[in-house]
């Protein structure tokens, strides 16, 4: 498996609105394709999908994006942009990891973590940041040794704990960092009493090259996991993740069979390539 691991972003009706807007943020960005269901598009080389999935989920803060800057003058635009109808969390500061740091929600309900600092000090310049809450709460360093044991090319670069200074729990996870094939992630344990849990909010996406990778990834994450529909599913932890074929926006697209793959996977909860080509 070669391809990277990317976010899905749920919207309601305002996923094109969204991209659009992030293209404005962050600088070397575009529009890779639209059409009235999914718009993805590229910022730094990094690709997301938004998705128009109706009201039934919504993003919050649980699946956060750590943004590296390489100026202040960066940190400050972007978020300028980004607090635009949208809500602080922790106010553009210096903080001991960063002397210009700030996490904003923006009016879409996105959660950016800005951070001024060096991009070869996490090697990309988006990292989706995994809060572990509520019942998952100290399962932050189980849950990365799982999620390294299943993809090739990952490593865990470090994990650093809260200690009896600190505001967390003794021993619970305060900030982690791993790579899944090739791709940087973040982890913390979110400590108690939070309102919020990983949802279908913020999915990622795993485009597999056969059917054997689809079936490896799926069964493997459902095992105490949970199956939806469409290639969706659930870890044991709540994460949602979409286990997709790389040529799906290919068959979707095409001129003649592109409607009969719809229908096709419509009717799928685990994808079936063979299926999808002979539709």
């Amino acid at each position: 498996m070669k391809n990277p691991i990317y976010p899905c972003l749920w919207f309601d009706g305002k996923a094109k609105e969204a991209a659009d807007f992030y293209c404005t943020v962050f600088t070397n960005s575009k529009i890779l394709e639209t059409n009235p269901i999914v718009t993805t598009f590229e910022a730094s080389g990094q690709k997301f999908m938004c998705l128009n999935g109706g009201p039934m989920y919504s993003i919050n803060l649980s699946i956060s994006f750590f943004v590296v800057c390489e100026t202040e003058a960066e940190v400050n635009a972007s978020w300028a942009k980004l607090i635009e109808d949208g809500s602080v969390l922790m106010p553009l500061d210096a903080y001991p990891w960063s002397q210009k740091y700030g996490w904003v929600q923006d009016k879409f309900g996105v959660n950016w973590q800005l951070s001024f600092g060096k991009f070869e000090d996490v090697g990309q310049k988006f990292t989706p940041t995994l809060m572990f809450t509520q019942k998952d709460n100290g399962k932050a360093e189980e849950a990365l040794h799982f999620y390294t044991s299943l993809f090739k090319n990952s490593s865990i670069k470090g994990i650093l704990h809260f200690d009896e200074n600190d505001h967390g729990v003794p021993g619970t996870v305060k900030h982690a960092q791993f790579s899944l094939n090739n791709t940087i992630f973040m982890a913390m344990d979110g400590g108690l009493g939070h309102d919020f849990s990983f949802s279908e909010g913020v999915s990622l996406v795993i485009e597999c090259e056969n059917q054997e990778e689809i079936d490896y990834f799926w069964n493997n994450f459902t095992k105490e996991g949970q199956e939806s529909m469409c290639g969706w599913l659930k870890d044991k932890y709540g994460v949602s993740w979409q286990v997709v074929p790389e040529i799906l926006g290919k068959l979707m697209a095409h001129p003649e069979k592109g409607q009969r793959v719809i229908q096709a996977f419509l009717k799928m909860k685990k994808f079936d390539i063979a299926t999808l080509v002979n539709a």
